[in-house]
């Protein structure tokens, strides 16, 4: 099998807005990135040289400079371009999906892009035909916005005869050009009285594939929805000069998988939907969980016996999730090969993440899902990602590093108990069986603390193997105590979230304060350091004094004000000298709803009983959700990043701002919110009037607003 790979790349429409995910990742101004591409060990790259994108204004007028640069950048790099002209789209703004011109407009187009580029081989003229029906004909969510079969029969016939007169024209240039065609494949499962939805579902995915092999005939399932959509005399033409795929492109996601069930009842917290009955992803109901990939790659194979490949392969999810995913989609294919189907490739997709498809590009949120490169800095970061495609890709030392690496003897989210949302639907269709061997644990100090115990809990959920050490398994400033936890846990890494976190009590035991906060930071990275493991320790924002009057970076000097802030710097200087390799992760202000010793559930708390919560006004930091600063530390330990790192919710607020975000996320009074002074609060540590934090490598944590959404969900499923 071959590594592929593909940044994802749609322009599609919603209304009159243009979506462009090669803009909204950078790679539009960084031609760059194809360099990284290829030390992935990537053979074959699917890239755009989209129709909206060449030819925005008018029929004939393009302009094929980007892609002239790009394209000629791949034959240098030794990488065969896999050419797609159309993703997720509907074409520019004088076409659509319902426009009966559209396929003269779109072969046009297609033979301009094959006579530039004649030594172009793969083809994808039309991405997702099928699916892009589905969301812009029978959904109602992309352009033109549709919601009926007929509408959507129309967009797929649409789009399938512009693929067949596209590959017309690219042959005409090329002979040997071939077919690449790509759609989302998954599996409906339903409750027996849904069957016959279920069954309606699973013959619609083959609908697309189905007409480029000339299959759609009178005795088709779909043929008296295609004669009551009028379309029977364009479907027979197909039929009559059908253009099969040369590779049959599977694209499978985690919620490629359906589940349907008709109790409402049963989900009485979840809103009723329209259609009467609820559509869920399958592996968050079912129970064992559906084979997934291996189903719908058997299924391709018997029903059209023609190459496959899996042109999409992304999960988006923490860092080990995403490479559990792709090792496990690997090694199904490699399975199937062995048992003799002839699957040519996995793609790697989204090698520079996306934006927004948890909206399916309905609402321009700026809501970023990362991938093998992080591209938030403005500059794509290596995550772990590219370390296990290039193991795909064949280099050694990369796979030697994938087969002995911790995190992935654990199954997949996908596969464990923790993936069920709701009470499990019950089902015996034999499953596969999967490794789940566990392997060296991470070593999390700070038992008692807000977040050691975060930390424990995402490691729970993730699936990572860990111990939760308290002062008596492991005192950090006591080296016997450090080496005696290291020796009888044989961790792979080590997170240190112990130490001293009372500000104002720091100022009367500064010799206690720098024991926790820096003599064992330090005494820690100086034993992982002889013993090679990986090591995380948090700083904050009070290592600085304020006076910036801008957001703090990484590299700005530190200049405390306080005890407190002081252990913290020392702390952070000690560690980096003796572990050059080290995580030192700063952050500030956090609240977690899982604990009572927070700002955010002190202020709930308090109004809660109707009593007034008093919050500095003029001293501005930056608010931290615990669930999101751990769950992105973990990925930073495990994409093996160094150095020091600001992590939080992105918006400055004082303490008396964040109170009342706080009392309004939650429908409490805000008014009972009060500004004060530091007098008032009784603080005999001086804290610095203005220190959010900013970060030379983007903004890895979501917004603030979203973060207390979610911290208000939390807290009313704990009070249910």
């Amino acid at each position: 099998m071959e590594l592929w790979g593909g940044h994802e790349c749609t322009v599609n429409r919603v209304e009159d807005r243009f979506c462009d995910q090669s803009r909204l990742t950078g790679h539009d101004d960084r031609i760059e990135d194809l360099q990284l591409f290829a030390q992935l060990g990537i053979r074959r790259l699917r890239y755009p040289v989209l129709w909206e994108r060449a030819g925005p204004e008018r029929p004939g007028d393009y302009d094929f400079s980007w892609s002239d640069a790009r394209l000629a950048e791949l034959r240098r790099l030794g990488i065969s371009p896999i050419v797609g002209l159309l993703h997720h789209g509907s074409g520019p703004h004088y076409t659509s999906l319902v426009d009966p011109d559209m396929p003269r407009l779109f072969a046009d187009y297609a033979a301009a892009v094959a006579e530039r580029y004649p030594w172009v081989e793969d083809w994808t003229p039309v991405n997702e035909p099928l699916t892009t029906a589905r969301f812009a004909g029978l959904y109602g969510h992309w352009y033109p916005h549709g919601q009926d079969e007929a509408l959507f029969l129309t967009a797929l016939v649409t789009q399938v005869e512009a693929t067949i007169a596209a590959m017309r024209a690219i042959r005409r240039v090329n002979p040997a050009a071939r077919l690449v065609q790509t759609d989302d494949l998954g599996d409906t499962y339903a409750t027996p009285e849904l069957a016959g939805v279920a069954e309606h579902y699973n013959h619609r995915r083959w609908l697309g594939f189905d007409l480029l092999t000339g299959r759609v005939d009178e005795a088709h399932y779909f043929w008296p929805a295609i004669e009551t959509a009028g379309l029977a005399p364009r479907v027979r033409a197909i039929v009559a000069d059908p253009c099969p795929p040369d590779v049959i492109g599977v694209n499978h996601y985690i919620t490629s998988d359906r589940f349907l069930d008709h109790r409402l009842e049963r989900y009485p917290d979840l809103v009723k939907p329209a259609v009467g009955f609820h559509d869920f992803t399958a592996a968050r109901v079912m129970d064992p969980p559906p084979p997934g990939l291996e189903s719908v790659l058997r299924q391709a194979w018997e029903r059209y016996e023609r190459p496959l490949a899996v042109t999409e392969s992304h999960l988006g999810c923490t860092r080990e999730e995403q490479m559990r995913w792709l090792v496990e989609s690997w090694a199904t294919c490699e399975r199937l090969a062995g048992e003799g189907v002839d699957i040519r490739a996995l793609t790697a997709w989204a090698l520079l993440g996306n934006y927004d498809w948890c909206s399916l590009l309905t609402v321009p949120a700026n809501h970023y899902e990362g991938g093998v490169f992080d591209v938030r800095s403005g500059t794509p970061r290596p995550t772990a990602l590219a370390r296990v495609l290039k193991a795909l890709g064949g280099d050694a030392e990369a796979r030697a590093w994938t087969e002995r690496h911790p995190t992935l003897g654990r199954r997949g989210w996908w596969r464990r108990d923790v993936r069920l949302e709701h009470a499990p639907y019950v089902w015996t269709e034999r499953q596969p069986e999967m490794d789940d061997r566990g392997g060296p644990p991470i070593l999390v100090t700070g038992a008692s603390g807000t977040l050691g115990r975060a930390i424990a809990r995402a490691c729970r959920l993730r699936g990572l193997d860990h111990v939760l050490t308290d002062r008596a398994a492991c005192a950090i400033d006591d080296p016997r105590s450090i080496a005696a936890a290291l020796d009888e846990h044989q961790p792979w890494a080590v997170i240190n979230a112990a130490g001293w976190v009372r500000v104002d009590d720091a100022e009367d035991a500064r010799e206690a304060c720098f024991r926790a906060n820096a003599d064992g930071a330090a005494l820690m990275a100086a034993a992982c350091a002889e013993r090679g493991l990986r090591y995380a320790v948090f700083s904050s924002d009070l290592v600085f004094d304020g006076a910036k009057n801008d957001a703090y970076l990484e590299d700005d000097a530190p200049k405390p004000l306080n005890v407190y802030g002081a252990s913290k710097a020392a702390g952070e200087e000690r560690v980096l000298a003796a572990l050059p390799e080290a995580l030192v992760v700063r952050t500030a202000a956090f609240f977690s709803p899982f604990d009572a010793y927070n700002f955010a559930v002190w202020v709930e708390r308090e109004l809660r009983q109707g009593r007034p919560v008093d919050a500095a006004e003029g001293f501005i930091v930056t608010p931290t959700f615990v669930p999101d600063l751990v769950h992105a530390s973990l990925d930073l330990l495990i994409d093996e990043e160094k150095g020091i790192w600001h992590l939080t919710n992105q918006e400055p607020v004082s303490w008396f701002d964040f109170g009342r975000r706080v009392a309004d996320a939650l429908d409490l009074d805000a008014r009972l919110v009060r500004p004060a002074r530091p007098a008032d609060l009784g603080w005999r540590a001086r804290r610095p009037a203005y220190v959010p934090l900013g970060s030379r490598y983007g903004q890895l944590l979501p917004k603030l607003e979203d973060a207390l959404a979610r911290h208000r969900a939390r807290r009313t499923a704990e009070a249910a």
